[in-house]
């Protein structure tokens, strides 16, 4: 299991367009990812009603995390949209 702990940048938090940055992101990462709030249950973080059901805030802590073999990469790149409250989806993502 590979994880990264990131505080959400956005201001509002994974709220509607945020949290459709985050699942096309996650969506491209081409392995299975997982997030939750930290000591959360996770869940599939392509998922946008499951993303947004988090209800994760501004500066909130939330675990991104997979199983896939050589994904680090993947978590990174989710790890700094998040970290970073990009408003767009990065081409490196």
């Amino acid at each position: 299991m590979v994880e990264r702990r990131v505080n959400v940048g956005w201001a509002d938090g994974l709220h509607a367009r945020p949290a459709s940055i985050f699942v096309r992101a996650a969506n491209a990462a081409g392995v299975p990812v997982t997030i939750a709030k930290a000591g959360g249950n996770p869940v599939n973080a392509a998922s946008m009603l499951a993303v947004l059901g988090l209800g994760a805030q501004g500066g909130e802590e939330i675990v991104l995390a997979t199983e896939a073999e050589g994904a680090e990469a993947a978590l990174d790149r989710l790890a700094r949209l998040v970290g970073e409250g990009l408003e767009e989806l990065p081409e490196t993502v």
